[in-house]
């Protein structure tokens, strides 16, 4: 068993809301429950008992009742949540409308807004008139190429509260990467900025917006927002649609009103990473992520109307989706747009005190940096309000889990947590009531059924294998765009087992019930038929001070699969022999001999999505020589030739 790190007293579990709800379930339902562990199996052998508890526990309000909580076929995916019920997912982001802080925007230049429950309901009032103005209803896509601002939330909820259906990438995509994504869905609105700054440079969006343009022609209506270029005109911008700048298209004021819409009406398209092909549009309900969304913010974060939660993410990724959904539990979100090292590297750290951050997500790339540039925040910053750390995008090193406990703050909960676009929100999550051990994922989250099973398809614990989820969730998505019969959604998760969900993670179910990711199961290494998952190995490069990142991939050699591993160093650091072999000591004397990488080469850049995930996938078809389908999908396509025609790799 890991070494455990934190462990909340008694008091402190007595005081969240995951020990009030276990209490509220008890009463409700006669129940006996004792802890987190018969919580979460009652919550997935009752699934109906379970969801009616937490829409009773959260007050979500239905226009129209349930007929039932749950209809389900044979086998997933088959399942009905709440037929007959309708509700709008705005309206319980809106139910606040005093004047605490509902949001905060923050930008990498200093700049701040603010804006009280009732400053933000009469902004989406506002919109949402002149929304309706330009034929917006029932079911049309507004799709928005944004940063990270309340413009874009208001936009978001506006949206929603018509019964609309939003879509966002950020814009630091290119134009390929949006009209991939947005050419599939064809909005009748666009909401784009015309430019946006980030690491101290403004980048100028005019060109690559007049080029989208082109390439949307179910386009009606389209709005600027200046944001970086206070000069931008509507005579900037060719296009058949009508045109308008933010400020222009409509006035606050008035209070919003909300279209009741079926539980599983399409709320969000979000689309997959898209490194492989053309993305998938992952099309998400209301009522299901309404649901996941509480249940996550409310009981595994332990938010509520006192605390103030940060992300840090583009509009491109699903943790903005998740972020904002904080405002159904009465939260305030703090959004920040630019460079999270910028003009210095604890920045964001900053923001924990200025802002009174009770709950600060970030990446594990975000924490390494930090260790890497030694700063060491609890000697610099009070962090007085920080009481969770969330950490999501791959795998957490245990290195890390000891920088925060040593460098940041000792008694916090850091929740190490994995999930997905696919269902915008989490399988493992954190967990305010469960102790936090060195490089583990504290467990299940409720309601989710998941497992780790073999290719058999059976049951392992301490074993590595595909991790599942045997029972529907509401948060499952409802299909794909243009998917009508769902044959490609059942081939994207239902057909490696059938009538059981695969995420596509290599994972691992520890016997005391803590969880680890190995990696994705398509970038899983089977040197000599040994399937070994990347994180394994990057857990151990992590400990070598002299590199800074790095990817593994398999190589086809001699009718096997040879594992090279590609670092990126420190300045000044050459790859020597004695350091390839201190790498390759540390992978073998902490894994096993198969994972010990046959080359080692070094890069200066590793490739990652714009949300910050390595690509191992394009590495590897480069490596071998074929295509990468869509480079749009990455911060830094350029990173890729280094690893073309490596004369090393040759056969």
């Amino acid at each position: 068993m890991s070494d455990l790190l934190w462990q909340p007293s008694a008091e402190r579990i007595g005081k969240t809301r995951m020990d009030a709800f276990r209490r509220f379930c008890n009463q409700q339902y006669r129940l006996a429950l004792a802890d987190y562990p018969a919580l979460h199996q009652w919550s997935i052998d009752q699934r109906a008992d379970f969801w009616q508890a937490i829409v009773d526990f959260f007050a979500i309000t239905f226009r129209q009742a349930p007929s039932a909580v749950l209809r389900e076929g044979a086998q997933m995916p088959d399942a009905q949540w709440f037929p007959d019920a309708t509700l709008n997912f705005a309206e319980h982001l809106l139910r606040r409308r005093d004047s605490a802080v509902a949001v905060i925007a923050l930008g990498e230049d200093g700049q701040r807004e603010q804006l009280s429950y009732a400053d933000l309901a009469h902004h989406v009032a506002g919109l949402q008139k002149s929304l309706q103005a330009a034929g917006v209803g029932l079911g049309d896509r507004v799709a928005a190429c944004m940063p990270n601002t309340w413009q874009t939330l208001v936009g978001m909820l506006a949206t929603t509260s018509l019964g609309a259906i939003w879509s966002c990438s950020s814009p630091d995509f290119g134009t390929h990467g949006v009209v991939d994504r947005f050419g599939q869905i064809e909005p009748k609105v666009l909401i784009t900025c015309a430019g946006y700054r980030y690491a101290g440079k403004t980048i100028d969006q005019t060109v690559k917006v007049n080029e989208i343009l082109e390439r949307l022609p179910s386009l009606q209506q389209l709005i600027i927002v200046p944001y970086a270029r206070p000069e931008a005109r509507i005579e900037d911008y060719r296009t058949q649609a009508r045109v308008a700048l933010w400020d222009g298209f409509y006035q606050a004021g008035g209070e919003p009103e909300f279209v009741a819409v079926p539980f599983a009406h399409p709320l969000y398209i979000l689309y997959s990473s898209g490194t492989t092909g053309v993305p998938k549009c992952i099309v998400h309900s209301a009522g299901g992520v309404l649901l996941q969304h509480v249940k996550e913010h409310g009981l595994h974060v332990d938010l509520g109307p006192d605390d103030r939660l940060f992300y840090y993410t583009t509009c491109g990724w699903m943790m903005w989706n998740w972020l904002v959904s904080a405002l159904a539990v009465g939260s305030s979100i703090v959004l920040y747009d630019g460079s999270p090292f910028h003009p210095q590297p604890q920045r964001l750290i900053d923001l924990i005190d200025e802002e009174s951050i009770s709950v600060f997500g970030t990446s594990p790339k975000f924490l390494a940096t930090l260790e890497s540039n030694d700063i060491q925040p609890r000697l610099s910053h009070r962090l007085g309000s920080l009481k969770a750390v969330l950490c999501t995008g791959s795998a957490l090193s245990p290195q890390s889990f000891d920088y925060v406990y040593r460098e940041i703050k000792s008694d916090l909960c850091l929740s190490s947590i994995s999930g997905g676009t696919d269902i915008v929100s989490c399988f493992v999550a954190g967990n305010p009531v469960l102790p936090v051990r060195r490089g583990e994922m504290q467990g299940k989250g409720l309601g989710m059924a998941i497992e780790v099973w073999n290719d058999a398809g059976q049951r392992v614990i301490g074993e590595k294998g595909e991790l599942v989820c045997t029972r529907h969730f509401p948060a499952m998505p409802i299909g794909f765009w243009h998917d009508p019969q769902q044959e490609r959604l059942r081939a994207s998760y239902f057909s490696q087992f059938p009538g059981v969900w695969a995420q596509g993670d290599y994972a691992e179910e520890l016997a005391h019930g803590g969880w680890l990711i190995h990696g994705r199961s398509d970038a899983v290494l089977n040197p000599g038929g040994v399937r070994i998952g990347t994180a394994e190995i990057y857990r151990q490069v992590e400990k070598v001070h002299q590199v800074l990142d790095c990817v593994a991939i398999g190589q086809q050699w001699q009718d096997d699969v040879r594992v090279v591993l590609f670092v990126r160093l420190r300045d000044g650091v050459e790859l020597d022999e004695a350091l390839q072999q201190q790498i390759r000591q540390v992978i073998r004397a902490n894994t096993t001999p198969r994972h010990v990488p046959a080359k080692i080469l070094r890069v200066d850049d590793i490739p990652r999505t714009i949300s910050g995930k390595v690509v191992e996938l394009a590495v590897k078809n480069v490596v071998h020589g074929q295509p990468v389908k869509n480079t749009d999908a990455l911060a830094n396509p350029e990173a890729l030739e280094q690893f073309r025609d490596r004369p090393e790799l040759q056969v």
